[in-house]
């Protein structure tokens, strides 16, 4: 039974870990840049090696999670952001820096959504898609807050004072990490609950389908979602736009995110995952035309954060839920560490893309690209439910 002031512990904690990690180079990567001389490629960088070691570290970590629960995992997660922040902070050489991204890609896989996923349905079994939905509510507000204070703090303190605050609000984390109970769901054998808990796939064919498509979608969504929280600022800046003005149009993909998973809590339970997911893919190829348009018309931009932030925060759950309705349950945590590991190793190159391609190609390029990823996600996302949808209901 998952009560709700473990919900409300994991979304504060989401809220903070996001913002001060993973939304980390999108606010201070132009400043970093600037102030050591490095170019765009090398301080991104960074935060790709981040991606990668994410990647590297998923199955070890959804395995630990499952076996000695999500209190654990967390602990060590904030007390690592702790020292990734501190780190950069210090550093002045590109080894000491990228072994801070390195720190922090640990810190983050040990952390952020999916070790938050993997703690609640290994308390909650196949009822923790609710939870699941509840703590992205706040978690998605990540970019809407700490962009802005980022932005403040570097003014006042300049970016590595900023990075210091960042790392004492990681170990203000403990204490909610500290509250996750260390339970495991226990099923209540036979009765109609079994039967409604099946996973969708449940032969081998159907297992590798499923798990081919879901890979497909949740790379091709982190991709985007890594090159948008490094790059989106600078994209809105290059398309015309002033820097200030960027920053404060970028935070409401924040709103846009939130207000989704809002509804979602609200609604979407009377909503299939596999139908909730789709309408997530369909909604990513109409923001980045939006995009397009942001420096001729103010409207544009603000719609393509607004609604990227929709799609991206639809789509943040269901990564979450699909393998709850698709897999089984009783190895979540080691299963999904599995597959989303690939979505990381990708996304871990999305930082460094982008700056190649604005660098080479221009801001409009990047989003053209965005549209082409966007779609690939919306066929996967039609494949998947035309494969599974309606199986084993009654």
């Amino acid at each position: 039974m998952i009560v709700r002031k473990t919900v409300f512990c994991l979304g504060l904690s989401q809220l903070i870990i996001w913002g001060i990690s993973y939304y980390l180079i999108g606010g201070f990567g132009e400043l970093i840049a600037a102030d050591l001389h490095w170019s765009r490629d090398a301080v991104y960088g960074g935060f790709a090696v981040a991606l990668l070691v994410m990647g590297l570290a998923s199955p070890l970590a959804g395995r630990a999670i499952d076996r000695h629960g999500g209190r654990r995992m967390m602990i060590v997660g904030s007390l690592l952001n702790a020292a990734g922040c501190a780190g950069l902070a210090l550093s002045y050489t590109l080894p000491t820096y990228y072994l801070c991204w390195i720190c922090l890609g640990v810190a983050m896989r040990l952390t952020l959504y999916d070790a938050a996923f993997a703690a609640l349905a290994r308390i909650g079994g196949p009822q923790a898609r609710g939870p699941m939905s509840q703590i992205t509510l706040l978690g998605g507000l990540a970019s809407t807050t700490f962009w802005p204070i980022g932005h403040v703090l570097s003014e006042y303190f300049g970016w590595r004072g900023a990075l210091f605050v960042y790392a004492g609000l990681a170990l203000a984390t403990l204490p909610l990490h500290f509250a996750i109970p260390n339970d495991r769901y226990k099923e209540l054998p036979g009765g109609e609950a079994a039967l409604d808990n099946r996973p969708l796939a449940t032969t081998k064919r159907e297992i590798l389908t499923a798990s081919a498509l879901y890979v497909l979608i949740t790379a091709l969504t982190n991709f985007l979602n890594a090159g948008m929280s490094a790059q989106m600022i600078a994209i809105l800046a290059g398309l015309g736009l002033a820097t200030a003005t960027s920053v404060w149009i970028a935070t409401l993909r924040g709103v846009g995110q939130s207000s989704a998973r809002l509804c979602e809590i609200l609604f979407g339970q009377r909503i299939h995952p596999l139908t909730l997911n789709l309408i997530a893919a369909a909604i990513l190829p109409f923001c980045f035309i939006f995009g397009i348009f942001s420096g001729q018309m103010g409207a544009a931009a603000v719609a393509f954060a607004l609604f990227y932030g929709i799609g991206n925060g639809i789509v943040t759950i269901t990564r979450g839920t699909l393998p709850l309705v698709l897999f089984d349950h009783r190895t979540y945590g080691t299963y999904v560490g599995k597959l989303i590991a690939p979505s990381f190793l990708l996304s871990a190159a999305a930082p460094v893309v982008y700056a190649v391609v604005m660098d080479r190609f221009g801001y409009e390029a990047t989003l053209y690209f965005s549209i082409v990823l966007a779609v690939i996600t919306l066929i996967a996302s039609i494949a998947l439910k035309w494969g599974f949808d309606g199986r084993h209901r009654t």
